[in-house]
């Protein structure tokens, strides 16, 4: 067997719990479902995105108030703890509830920034009342966050690879987007008040403009046939195991009795039978090494971008440009290697997670970038290793997100995915914390 395969090919994994006599789905025509499914992963970053990437108008418009720090707990806790409540309640909900609730606060707190600059703030400064309500409109994106990409990663986990890739290389998409309308502000817009207001109003119009595209194309991908078909297989499986769960395993006078429907077995019956919360350590079991690798590459990431590379590294030569450059060649190769994975898919679990904790190795080649040899003083190892860091974190992430969900049964994906949506920000606050720390 070799390590990588093209995701075209048939997914030989012996340990797929069912097999399932059905007719051979409908097509993505004109690649639909597919793009749809790439908006909606580039959407649910985008609000987080116009936050951090208009800081400098918070930071002029509220000053003394440490805008980064409070911004990152205000957003990250609630993240945690809606995901952790929709791993408890993910079962006893409907997803599409979920999805359409998320984006829709999403548009509401993203319309409380560009409101509130014209009818309230008008410019002035230290506005209090102005600052608690950024915050709380902050806490609300963090609400939506794991609303949105906790079902949406759930539910893509039951369909095949290919909807997963497409929602993982989104979220690169929306770093480009930012990055690109970054660049774009800081060129052609005069670096003032004015200027100011005028780029985080556009940061904001773009990603309220996103939501309500991502409103409409998850409500038209959940009617394709595509995914109508794979959405009726998911429900005909949980009610067969439901019914064999209560019936068939009860009439088991010895358990290791194999006369069950094929692909069946004793485990996946118990399995189903059982609350919430053993669910949830019953398929983190099955994922642990797919959780603790998406946990060390976003730990590692989130240590050196963006803050190492906006406040340690400098440039004579492209003064303020180099951090803008550097964190956009992040973001580039973050989305060629997430979009890497759709023709070339890494097929090895051991090798994927090898490869996220051999990412450890970039602490001390960032530290040689500050305190090593001269020439790691210059931009071009700087640049390199940044580029790096972006292809190694994108395809990685992509790897694990898409294995992980296909290793359990059907019925077991959505927590698969949720699963690793909670080790993923749990990756992201222990990164946010390290970089405090983690003294270059």
């Amino acid at each position: 067997m070799g390590i990588f395969r093209s995701p075209g090919e048939q997914d030989a994994q012996e340990n797929t719990p069912l097999t399932h006599e059905e007719g051979i789905p409908p097509k993505d025509l004109f690649h639909l479902a597919y793009i749809s499914y790439f908006i909606m992963g580039a959407g649910f970053l985008l609000p987080w995105n116009a936050f951090i990437t208009a800081v400098d108008y918070f930071t002029y418009i509220y000053p003394g108030k440490q805008v980064d720090t409070v911004f990152s707990v205000a957003y990250m806790i609630p993240a945690l703890v809606f995901i952790v409540l929709l791993l408890t309640f993910a079962g006893k909900s409907n997803v599409r509830i979920r999805i359409n609730l998320g984006l829709s606060l999403f548009l509401l707190s993203l319309l409380v920034v560009p409101v509130m600059d014209v009818a309230y703030i008008k410019g002035q400064r230290g506005l209090d009342v102005g600052y608690s309500i950024t915050v709380a409109a902050v806490v609300l994106c963090g609400i939506s966050d794991a609303l949105v990409q906790g079902s949406l990663i759930g539910s893509a986990g039951e369909l095949p690879e290919q909807y997963m890739q497409a929602v993982v290389a989104g979220t690169a998409a929306s770093g480009v987007l930012v990055s690109a309308l970054r660049i774009l502000t800081k060129a052609a817009l005069p670096q003032n008040v004015h200027g100011l207001r005028t780029s985080a109003n556009l940061y904001f119009a773009v990603s309220i403009v996103f939501m309500a595209l991502c409103l409409v194309c998850y409500n038209m991908a959940s009617r394709l046939p595509v995914i109508m078909y794979y959405n009726d297989l998911k429900i005909k499986t949980r009610e067969s195991t439901f019914l064999l769960g209560n019936t068939t395993v009860n009439s088991l006078a010895d358990p290791e009795d194999r006369s069950l429907p094929d692909g069946a077995s004793v485990e996946l019956y118990g399995a189903c039978r059982e609350g919430e919360g053993m669910k949830f350590w019953h398929v983190l079991r099955k994922i642990k090494w797919f959780a603790l690798g998406i946990l060390l590459i976003y730990l590692v990431t989130l240590s050196i971008f963006p803050g190492y590379i906006t406040e340690d590294v400098h440039s004579h030569l492209l003064k303020d440009w180099y951090p803008i450059l550097l964190i956009t060649g992040y973001n580039i190769f973050d989305l060629v290697g997430k979009s890497l994975t759709a023709y070339l898919m890494l097929e090895s679990a051991a090798i994927a997670i090898g490869g996220s904790v051999a990412r450890l190795l970039f602490f001390p080649l960032f530290y040689f970038c500050l305190h090593g040899p001269h020439f790691f003083h210059t931009e071009i190892p700087v640049v390199f290793l940044t580029c790096l860091l972006g292809l190694t974190n994108g395809y990685f992430t992509s790897v694990v997100m898409i294995i992980a969900p296909k290793t359990v049964p059907l019925q077991e994906s959505e927590t698969a995915g949720i699963t690793i949506v909670l080790f993923l920000v749990i990756g992201l606050a222990m990164g946010s914390i390290v970089a405090w720390f983690w003294v270059i």
